[in-house]
């Protein structure tokens, strides 16, 4: 055991590692703004736009973002797909990955960056090696577009692209929310496919939204944060 005055320095040093000065550890400049991982202690963070997007501090609403959705299924479907829209620090494609009933697993990213930092070794403590998964196909597009667009249907829908439905990291990104991205979102889901959407905060006018686009079963799952109000993640169902 350490002396009492070993173990408080230790705690000290912690601590300032934790509050230390950000390091920018990458910066690149793509279609979509500017995107930086920065290391600050320990820890990454990623900034998109000058806007924090996420850290690697905790993850634990992230996780519960997947998790949440596969409980949410109808009982006794077999082999679910699931889309995570962002691949951010790892954690939720982690969770899905760890979970063996997922048949399928696609991550849609639009930033080369962020996939890059989990193949290059950065991001990948994170992400556990989940990329190299056989389930696991990253498709590197708009997650919008990919939306919208033509192609196969999926049972769970779990995204977290900005700080939630009132924050968004661009503002290309605030049509998600909106009807129109609402309806594309249930256009992809198969009937009784969940869709869980993170959030920085709760919303009740999105709650709103998501009924008023035809989605049953509206309720959000807090998180509790060191401080602030929690994280929630926000579960709707298709039919």
């Amino acid at each position: 055991m350490l002396p009492p005055n070993a173990a408080d320095a230790t705690v000290a040093a912690t601590v300032v590692a934790e509050d230390a000065a950000p390091v920018v550890v990458d910066r690149r400049e793509g279609p979509y703004g500017e995107v930086v991982l920065r290391r600050r202690g320990r820890h990454f963070e990623i900034i998109a736009n000058g806007c924090f997007l996420m850290d690697t501090r905790d993850g634990r609403s992230e996780r519960l973002l997947v998790r949440a959705a596969l409980e949410e299924l109808p009982e006794g479907t077999a082999a679910p797909s699931v889309l995570i829209g962002g691949l951010g620090v790892g954690f939720s494609l982690a969770e899905a990955a760890a979970e063996p009933r997922w048949g399928a697993i696609s991550v849609v990213e639009r930033e080369d960056a962020v996939v890059d930092w989990h193949r290059a070794g950065h991001l990948a403590p994170f992400s556990a090696g989940a990329l190299d998964d056989p389930r696991t196909r990253i498709v590197r597009a708009d997650l919008l577009e990919h939306l919208s667009g033509a192609g196969e249907g999926y049972d769970a829908l779990c995204l977290d692209i900005d700080n939630g439905p009132d924050w968004t990291v661009t503002e290309g990104n605030s049509g998600l929310y909106g009807p129109a991205g609402l309806a594309a979102c249930r256009a992809r889901l198969n009937p009784g496919g969940v869709l869980a959407v993170w959030s920085a905060k709760p919303s009740e006018a999105f709650e709103e939204r998501l009924r008023r686009a035809g989605f049953s079963r509206v309720r959000s799952l807090p998180v509790e944060v060191s401080r602030g109000v929690p994280d929630v993640v926000h579960l709707a169902v298709n039919g």
